[in-house]
């Protein structure tokens, strides 16, 4: 009997090794956006707590604030019909660099709210945080330190 399910767990993992090879998608995330009532808050808000320069455009009755991106994923605060901030829905996880504490113990003082605080995932994870942006967004910030 013992063989039988270790047959079965090796089975199983040739498979999903098979699948992960096959797939398609380095990421799953593209981009990004955050909704503003306050075009111009949300760009200071952060702006601030990341200490950037957000380059913000107007486009087709949206005004679009791109966060700088090299490499990597991109995003955008925008303002406009139908960008309403939520604390429900989907949660992003924006880089919080080295430490996320640098960017989290910037957050109440750019208008918005920690709530909760830095929080070990394990060794291979990291640390992760969650926070409401000027806006009423919930976010989180992960590090790996």
């Amino acid at each position: 009997m013992g063989s039988t399910v270790n047959l079965k767990d090796k089975i199983k993992q040739a498979n999903l090794l098979k699948l992960k090879e096959q797939s398609v998608f380095k990421n799953f995330v593209t981009w990004f956006e955050i909704p503003a009532y306050n075009h111009y808050r949300s760009v200071a808000f952060y702006n601030f707590i990341y200490g950037i320069e957000i380059t913000s455009v107007e486009l087709n009755g949206f005004a679009m604030g791109f966060f700088p991106a090299e490499n990597g994923i991109g995003g955008a605060i925008v303002t406009g019909q139908g960008c309403v901030p939520s604390e429900i829905g989907p949660l992003i996880y924006l880089n919080g660099g080295h430490d996320l504490n640098d960017v989290l113990s910037k957050v109440n003082e750019a208008g918005g709210r920690v709530v909760m605080e830095k929080s070990f995932l394990s060794e291979t994870s990291g640390y992760f945080a969650l926070f409401i942006d000027s806006e009423g967004n919930r976010l989180a910030l992960h590090s790996k330190h």
